[in-house]
């Protein structure tokens, strides 16, 4: 008995018959698996002669329709060898329709030719399915197709659009070194296992849009070569963009715990717009301006049928800002920061941070509360770089509970470079206009470089008085307390010591000159008499205004015009000069707190 061979299918095939074998009343369609040529059968449940008769009648390059059709690993292997090509010892099919089949136990396409479409598009894959090294010179449909196992299509080669959308990957998918040379169409899939693109080639439009990974997506030294948007897609775990590059202008959306862009390199303008993300940028290139900022809202799902947020289970319990770890390696000037939290952030390693773009809300570490064993005193309230809270860990004698520890493999910088840092991020602040927060960065800079052994010792003295009377012109409280310390002491030195016990009075004597009827007038000063008796004697209402004059007079660089005892002199020369430098110190510290 012979069997007719298969009529090629159309382009658009109708809805097929089915099989239905096996159709109860419960389920009275049964098999859908699409007919065998004029049998009532589909593959699975044709005859052995029938079957046998159909497969010896396949030559390589055939068109084969098996929609709906289970599929065992035997059937399939029987299948592939009536269209191996002994040339070039590999199955080679012309189109090919699985549509909604189902592929019991290991499905092995490894290496097959597809020259025609092949379309997959609902398959059910009960086991493993490897397509490793296959090659698809048409559209390659994998649409709502649900693997179960691993999916191997490492080495695959997709000349014309490669459709997974809204696919199901239960195992690992493992698509490392494939060439999409069309559309690679993955929206709206799901990747309950590791998701490998690694050194995946898109030549065309690749799309992301609401994908959600729920263990790592990795796409070291993937290549986007007209790609314009990567995502919106959700990560339950880490994306790793680690040497991807961006050869197109290209908006990148995600919701991840952790974005690894470890030597990415952008060949034209990028947006980052980040949603949970820990972002590593370590060794970037930037050749052109990028921008990483945090999104405040869900994005859309960007599906067909619904703009609703895309779900973000799987980063419950998450807060929804976005840190950056380090940019080490980094040329800063094409980088732009929006609303990021910066307290963990490595800068030590990246160039041109004077030229680092801050904006929005971006966050910076802060010095301990903690007073530790500096009691009663305690840390000042300001910004500060990671790098110093790594430094004063490390340095046992600057140690306080509060200061962050180093992560594994942070470099160990001195002073010298710490201060370096935090002038160059200071003057990133500042042509931002941001001087409250590059106040802060000052006053960083010249901790560091107070302590730093291998400046001067002169310089460092200079500093330490400098911290000690005003926080470096930036603690008006500090400046103010040194001032008011001042004055009091001035004010006690003239009660008990610089005012006279009365204030001299001018005593004028005269003289007649008989010759020319001349009379000579003197008119002198006694000399301050010292006070005596007890102290506490000294100390009267009178003597204390006295004393508030010229302390008030001295602070504005006016002199009193009160006579005083040699003590009282010096001692007002001194407070004219120590008191109105701490009441410019103040100001100083208010101006650069609300200068803008």
């Amino acid at each position: 008995m012979t069997t007719a061979a298969p009529a090629p299918p159309s382009s658009t095939p109708p809805i097929w018959p089915h099989c239905r074998h096996g159709a109860t009343a419960a389920d009275p369609v049964g098999c859908r698996g699409i007919r065998v040529g004029v049998h009532t059968g589909c593959l699975a449940h044709l005859a052995d002669t029938d079957r046998d008769a159909y497969l010896n009648g396949l030559t390589p390059g055939a068109d084969i329709d098996h929609r709906g059709t289970p599929i065992t690993e035997d059937l399939l292997d029987r299948l592939l060898t009536a269209l191996h090509d002994p040339t070039t010892r590999r199955p080679h099919i012309g189109t090919a329709w699985f549509d909604g089949a189902t592929f019991i136990g290991t499905a092995w396409f490894a290496g097959a030719a597809f020259t025609g479409d092949a379309q997959f598009g609902g398959v059910t894959f009960t086991g493993e399915a490897w397509f490793g090294g296959a090659a698809f010179s048409g559209d390659a449909g994998f649409a709502r197709a649900a693997f179960t196992g691993d999916a191997w299509f490492g080495g695959a080669a997709f000349s014309g659009d490669a459709g997974f959308a809204r696919a199901a990957f239960t195992g690992t998918a493992w698509f490392d070194e494939v060439t999409f040379a069309g559309a690679a169409q993955f929206g709206g899939a799901t990747f309950t296992g590791t998701a490998r693109f690694a050194w995946v080639t898109f030549t065309g439009d690749a799309q992301f849009g609401g994908v959600t990974f729920t263990k790592d997506a990795r796409f070291d030294g993937a290549r986007f070569e007209t790609a314009s948007r990567l995502g919106p897609l959700v990560c339950g775990a880490k994306v790793v963009l680690d040497r991807v590059v961006f050869d197109q202008p290209v908006t990148v959306e995600m919701a991840a715990r952790e974005v690894s862009c470890v030597r990415t390199r952008w060949a034209s303008t990028a947006t980052l717009h980040l949603r949970y993300a820990e972002v590593d940028l370590r060794d970037a290139v930037l050749e052109y301006p990028v921008v990483v900022a945090a999104r405040p809202d869900p994005f859309p799902s960007l599906s067909l049928y619904s703009y609703d947020p895309l779900s973000e289970v799987e980063l419950s319990g998450r807060e929804p800002g976005v840190r950056l770890t380090s940019v080490g390696g980094v040329d800063a000037a094409h980088l732009a920061l929006y609303t990021i939290d910066l307290s963990g952030c490595r800068f030590a390693g990246a160039i041109h941070l004077d030229q680092l773009r801050v904006d929005g809300w971006c966050t910076f570490a802060t010095a301990p509360a903690d007073r530790g064993r500096r009691f009663p005193w305690r840390w000042s309230r300001r910004n500060t770089l990671a790098e110093e809270h790594h430094w004063r860990v490390r340095t046992a004698r600057h140690a306080t509970p509060g200061w962050t520890a180093p992560p594994q493999g942070a470099p160990e910088l001195p002073p010298a470079a710490v201060a370096a840092l935090y002038r160059q991020v200071r003057k990133s602040l500042e042509d931002g206009k941001n001087e409250p927060d590059a106040a802060d960065f000052y006053y960083g800079e010249c901790e560091m470089r107070r302590h730093d052994t291998t400046r001067p010792q002169g310089e460092r003295v200079l500093l330490t008085a400098y911290w000690a009377l005003s926080g470096y012109g930036l603690r008006a409280t500090r400046a103010l307390a040194w001032l008011g310390v001042a004055m009091a002491v001035t004010i006690a030195v003239m009660v008990l010591w610089g005012l006279p016990a009365d204030d001299p009075k001018p005593t004028t004597t005269g003289r007649q000159v008989t010759i020319g009827h001349k009379i000579v007038l003197t008119t002198d000063t006694p000399n301050s008499v010292n006070p005596t008796g007890p102290p506490a004697e000294r100390v009267t209402t009178e003597r204390l205004e006295k004393g508030l004059r010229v302390v008030i007079n001295s602070v504005i660089f006016r002199s009193s015009g009160q006579d005083l005892t040699t003590t009282g002199t010096y001692t007002e020369m001194a407070s004219r000069l120590a008191e109105p430098v701490l009441l410019g110190l103040a100001v100083l510290a208010i101006r650069s707190r609300v200068k803008r």
